[in-house]
């Protein structure tokens, strides 16, 4: 057997990483630091990053934030997280992308989603309990899609009842 040279770490529970893999962990947790929490609101507790400074400016910083926050989920699937937690932090990405279109109040949700964070955290998490993340990111996705059928039940039922309404009116 030959030594490839390689250094292994043993965490708190007993969980070998790799080198490489505590280095992504280490990276990511600095990027999403920076894009979500690295500026201090003054006179407050409030933090925001540079993902809401650049979203800022319409359409193009939003588009910009959405790219820089895919690195995170790029990450995640060359770590081999499952599908199920990629489309949940794909999720978390994209409402925070779609929200910040809004002037403003688009802006002030970016602030305090914090999809980077959330994402960095659901990747820790399925990297500590795969199941139990992976399980969880299930049901989550389950719930996704019964709210959609349900928003898509009840605007289908509105538009029936507008449009009988118009009818009954000639």
């Amino acid at each position: 057997m030959t030594n490839s040279g390689r250094t292994i770490t043993v965490d708190a529970t007993g969980k070998i990483l790799s080198v490489e893999q505590e280095e992504i962990q280490r990276r990511l947790n600095w990027l999403a630091w920076l894009l979500d929490s690295s500026i201090r609101l003054p006179g407050t507790r409030l933090t925001i990053g540079l993902d809401a400074l650049i979203g800022i400016f319409p359409v193009v910083g939003d588009l910009i934030g959405v790219v820089l926050s895919s690195y995170i989920i790029g990450e995640a699937a060359r770590l081999g997280a499952p599908k199920i937690v990629l489309a949940r932090m794909a999720f978390n990405v994209g409402l925070e992308g779609l929200a910040g279109i809004v002037p403003l109040a688009g802006d002030v949700f970016d602030a305090a989603w914090k999809a980077n964070q959330r994402n960095v955290r659901l990747l820790n998490a399925w990297l500590d309990q795969p199941r139990k993340t992976a399980r969880s990111s299930s049901l989550f996705a389950a719930m996704l899609i019964a709210a959609v059928a349900g928003f898509m039940i009840v605007i289908g039922l509105l538009a029936f009842l507008v449009l009988r309404w118009i009818v009954q009116q000639f």
